[in-house]
């Protein structure tokens, strides 16, 4: 869909549709709707009046105009009371718009951006965007059940405000670009993702920003002693591979923040196989590693000042007669031996590598993001991602973060207790803590190779999955952490030492 921006007068405009934003506190209709209303006989000051019209949050009303305006029709939209809206609440408006203006088969809509302030303008154009992302690639669609909204117009009064304008709908374009981006790879099924077509995934997005990529390849992997991620792909037939990707590596004065993305394209349980119900979602288990690469998009096309480092681990998790036991130990890229209890934690195993790896890099600040835990999904539900981490600075500024994008955490306990839980009789570690604080204890396998950097662990096993349409969001993929790690990057101040 092409955005556009334009001066002029709402009521002189020829659209399909022409749609105005409006408060539930509202009293009387004002400014250019009032012209459009005198025009259809006060109509919608009659719905108004009569309550047939309620502007709550994401309450539509579409009114065909029978040619006594150019626009073929109005619609209205509520945003809720004025003094309750925030950024998603505009963010979920404009999805509403969008996804209803595409379902009946609007081609052209324009906006009459008056009740949005131009700080909120990348926040709506991110609704906008999103809401319509559909995943089709396998699936044949009648050419009569085809429906795309062809492009969008934001109409402006202000043209002082022009520019200010084009610039946050600018970033908002790309930071839901990034987000169908990572939708995208998580929501291919892991036949046609695999750990190579990841690998080849980045290196195609490296060329396309101009930045450094490089893949570690398996022969590279044992050489390096990573026999966490080495060891959770001896089931598979699929090589494992490590992928760096690195954004501004010559920043001058900037801090360098490293970013870790689990990558499991696919996860069985591997011996301690996993129910068949639910098993073909585990192609997202890549969901880090898609908000990791995504995020980079993002914050490239922005040229951001910061250094970004993006760690990658990849490999799928398979059950056959070279896979990796529970009883087994390995000896990690850090060199801390590891008793695997439970094949099927085995993103912790894969992450310890990444995160003991991220160490060369001297960062500043490292956060890691993973579907990493049940547990977390009955503790939290699909709403919030657990939060914990070995610094407050780090995780006030992650938390801050995920209030302005929406993509909110919660803060679980990393205290020394929960330690006791996964210490091992034959090793240094296991890979299980028991039944108990099972998210709680993955983050503090987690904990043992982030001794020497601040670090926040973000578990968005609930969170990277949707099972029904939102305003913005479709069943399936969510792209959950893009939005938070580029609202965080893009207000990064230097970090204290």
């Amino acid at each position: 869909m092409n955005i556009n921006i334009k001066i002029g007068n709402a009521e002189k405009t020829l659209t399909d549709m022409l749609v105005f934003y409006l408060y539930e506190d509202i009293k009387t209709v004002k400014s250019t709707l009032a012209y459009c209303d005198k025009a259809l006989n006060s109509a919608i000051t009659e719905l108004i009046k009569k309550k047939e019209f309620i502007a709550k949050l994401n309450k539509t009303l579409i009114l065909p105009t029978y040619g006594k305006i150019p626009a073929k029709r109005i619609m209205l939209v509520g945003l809720g009371t004025k003094k309750d809206v925030t950024l998603d609440k505009i963010r979920q408006a404009a999805g509403t718009t969008t996804s209803i203006a595409r379902d009946i088969g609007i081609k052209e809509v324009t906006s009459a951006m008056d009740s949005i302030l131009s700080e909120w303008y990348p926040a709506y154009t991110e609704g906008c965007l999103l809401s319509l992302y559909k995943f089709q690639r396998y699936k044949n669609v009648p050419a009569e059940e085809k429906k795309e909204l062809k492009s969008l117009t934001l109409l402006l009064s202000d043209k002082k405000a022009l520019a200010s304008a084009r610039e946050a709908v600018k970033h908002g374009q790309i930071i839901a670009g990034a987000v169908c981006f990572a939708r995208d790879l998580i929501n291919t099924p892991a036949q046609d993702k695999t750990p190579s077509v990841l690998a080849d995934t980045a290196k195609k997005l490296a060329q396309e920003l101009d930045i450094q990529c490089k893949v570690l390849s398996k022969a590279e992997l044992k050489k390096l002693g990573m026999s966490g991620l080495l060891g959770v792909s001896q089931g598979s037939n699929q090589p494992p591979k490590f992928i760096i990707l690195d954004y501004n590596p010559n920043a001058k004065n900037q801090d360098t923040i490293v970013l870790v993305g689990k990558g499991l394209t696919f996860d069985s349980g591997g011996i301690c196989l996993k129910p068949a119900k639910d098993m073909d979602q585990m192609k997202s288990d890549m969901s880090g590693g898609a908000a990791v690469m995504g995020a980079i998009k993002a914050i490239s096309k922005m040229n951001l000042p910061q250094r970004v480092v993006g760690l990658i681990p990849c490999t799928e998790n398979m059950p056959s007669g070279s896979a990796i036991k529970p009883g087994d130990i390995i000896k990690l890229y850090s060199g801390k031996t590891a008793e695997v209890v439970n094949t099927d934690a085995e993103g912790r195993l894969i992450l310890a590598d990444a995160l003991s790896y991220a160490e060369k890099y001297k960062p500043k600040a490292v956060i890691d993001l993973a579907t990493l835990t049940g547990s977390c999904v009955i503790a939290l539900g699909t709403v919030a991602t657990g939060m914990l981490g070995n610094n407050e600075e780090l995780k006030k500024r992650v938390k801050i973060a995920g209030e302005k994008s929406w993509e909110r955490v919660w803060e679980l306990p990393l205290w020394e207790e929960y330690q006791e839980q996964i210490k091992s009789d034959i090793a240094d570690i296991k890979n299980i803590g028991g039944s108990y604080a099972g998210a709680i204890t993955a983050a503090c396998f987690l904990s043992k190779f982030t001794e020497k950097y601040p670090w926040v662990h973000l578990d968005i096993a609930g969170t990277s999955w949707c099972d029904k349409n939102s305003a913005y969001t479709q069943k399936g993929a969510t792209g959950v952490g893009v939005r938070l790690l580029v609202q965080l990057i893009q207000h990064w101040t230097r970090f204290p030492k």
